[in-house]
């Protein structure tokens, strides 16, 4: 499946937010409604994409892009593509310049809640809106019943941010982990300083030194969230393990990982990674002088 990587902005004005209709593009998408955004190029970061965007569509500047969330979204206007959509929260406080629609757009408007079924939306508008929900973004819109939501396995399930980092590669090495609990809130951190490794090591003592932590707080079922694609791919086993290096930590990895009841691994963009890679510099930095 094709991945395609989109930034889109929650544009608010009080409870409204601004949608932009389509005037160019393909036929299934002219004349309806789209969250402003666009595609983000190769190399280029999410928050510098979105705010080229947004000149580009609305003709406004913005002041602070604060990042929201991430989706995945298949989409059904495009086939069998899988789009990732970076969200950001942008107060209209925040934005400067008066709105002046670029040539894909001929008008925009301001919706309110219970508006967004009454105007032709496209797919992944919908989506998004009806997942955070107009009168609260952005919130997540709560799905499911509280009495659902806070059970005895919750309380033993971890969510698993890791990261590492070498500056050189190979060079002065750091790994760190975060643990949330199912209702998002951290439980623990950590990092360690790895003396000169590769990245790619790095990234594996991260996952390593955060399945400790987890299995030594008494945890049952853990989901690794985790911003690098190799990683991810080799500990599903899509990817072999080439590198030997990385054998003996696999190898650790593995064994940890067998003292789970349930394990999952989501790749996550570096941008909702932050905290854990934070760690990770702060380590270096404590370090830095260590070796010129």
């Amino acid at each position: 499946m094709k991945q395609r990587v989109v930034v889109q902005a929650i544009v608010k004005n009080g409870d409204a937010v601004l949608l932009l209709r389509r005037s160019q593009g393909r036929p299934g998408l002219i004349g309806k409604y789209e969250l402003p955004g666009g595609t983000l190029d190769n190399g280029e970061q999410p928050d510098d994409s979105l705010k080229r965007h947004l000149k580009a569509n609305l003709g406004v500047g913005v002041d602070g892009l604060r990042l929201a969330d991430a989706m995945s979204i298949v989409s059904r206007e495009e086939g069998d593509i899988q789009h990732i959509f970076i969200i950001y929260d942008v107060d209209i406080s925040q934005v400067h310049g008066e709105i002046r629609l670029g040539q894909s757009y001929d008008r925009y408007t301001w919706t309110h809640a219970g508006e967004v079924d009454q105007i032709p939306v496209r797919d992944s508008a919908g989506e998004i809106l009806g997942v955070y929900g107009q009168a609260d973004l952005p919130q997540r819109k709560q799905v499911s019943k509280p009495h659902k939501e806070h059970t005895a396995a919750d309380a033993l399930h971890a969510i698993i941010y890791s990261d590492g980092g070498s500056r050189g590669n190979p060079g002065l090495s750091a790994a760190a982990y975060v643990i949330m609990n199912s209702n998002q809130v951290v439980i623990d951190q950590g990092s360690l300083y790895l003396g000169i490794t590769t990245n790619n090591q790095a990234e594996y003592h991260g996952v390593r030194i955060g399945l400790e932590r987890a299995l030594a707080l008494g945890m049952h079922t853990v989901e690794l969230r985790i911003d690098s694609m190799l990683v991810v791919n080799q500990l599903k086993g899509v990817y072999k393990v080439k590198n030997r290096d990385l054998w003996p930590i696999n190898e650790r990895i593995t064994t940890l990982l067998s003292q789970f009841e349930r394990v999952k691994f989501t790749h996550v963009p570096r941008e909702l990674n932050q905290l854990a890679d934070s760690l990770v510099n702060k380590q270096l930095d404590e370090y830095k002088g260590e070796i010129k």
